[in-house]
């Protein structure tokens, strides 16, 4: 294997190949089907549906499910209500507990007349990426083959991982939502399927927004419309 320096520009001009063909990304950063909302020591987790409230608690031992009752309004929230289940959301900032992941809802759930206390709704971005951890889930609206491992790592001013198949590393700033990297510095290996790691230094060309869904994946978009989904994994 073999390191080399490169500017931002000559990296990318390893890119040889044309990048995959844009396809609307699946999954991630879609609206999500239901309210989800979970919980630590003891872990839970609870689904709201339109139809059923699913509650899962105690490490997967308690499991309750319910007709969905409809919710009534509460301080500064909801409550959905019912005899084995009482389900408080109130819009406060929370966090999980166990990550510094945060969520809008903070969450109160009494089952069979036991109270737990997590967080719920919207995955909020972190207040900076630095001292993040992500995942490659689409490039270019391609999905990331599951055998493939990939990583996007933020620690200080300095950005590392792998696409797919080589790794590359270097600088970052941020500007408001707006990212740029460069310059960096990568190995020269050649793998199968070669084509989206090239698409996403072609997309790292220049500078890219960053947004973030409601289910708290990250998505870098280029000036041409290209992106890059990540789903964070620290």
């Amino acid at each position: 294997m073999i390191r080399i320096v490169l500017p931002a520009a000559s990296l990318f001009a390893l890119a040889a190949c044309a990048p995959a063909a844009e396809t609307p990304p699946q999954g991630p950063g879609e609206q999500p089907a239901a309210y989800m909302a979970l919980g630590t020591e003891p872990g839970w987790t609870l689904e709201i549906t339109p139809s059923r409230l699913n509650y899962d608690g105690d490490y997967g031992e308690t499991k309750i499910m319910v007709p969905n009752p409809g919710a009534k309004p509460s301080f500064n929230g909801e409550r959905y209500a019912t005899g084995r289940l009482t389900v408080d959301i109130t819009h406060a900032e929370c966090s999980d507990g166990m990550s510094d992941r945060r969520y809008r809802d903070t969450v109160t759930v009494t089952a069979d007349g036991k109270t737990v206390k997590g967080c719920g709704g919207k995955i909020l971005p972190p207040t900076e990426l630095a001292g993040t951890s992500w995942t490659f889930v689409s490039i270019g609206g391609a999905s990331i083959a599951g055998d493939r491992p990939t990583a996007l790592q933020f620690d200080g001013n300095r950005l590392s991982g792998s696409a797919g198949c080589n790794r590359f590393s270097g600088t970052y700033s941020v500007d408001g939502g707006t990212l740029k990297a460069g310059p960096l510095m990568a190995t020269e290996m050649a793998c199968p399927g070669m084509e989206l790691e090239q698409a996403f230094f072609k997309l790292m060309e220049s500078p890219v927004s960053l947004t973030f869904a409601d289910d708290g994946t990250l998505v870098l978009t280029g000036s041409e419309g290209r992106t890059a989904v990540l789903r964070r994994a620290i």
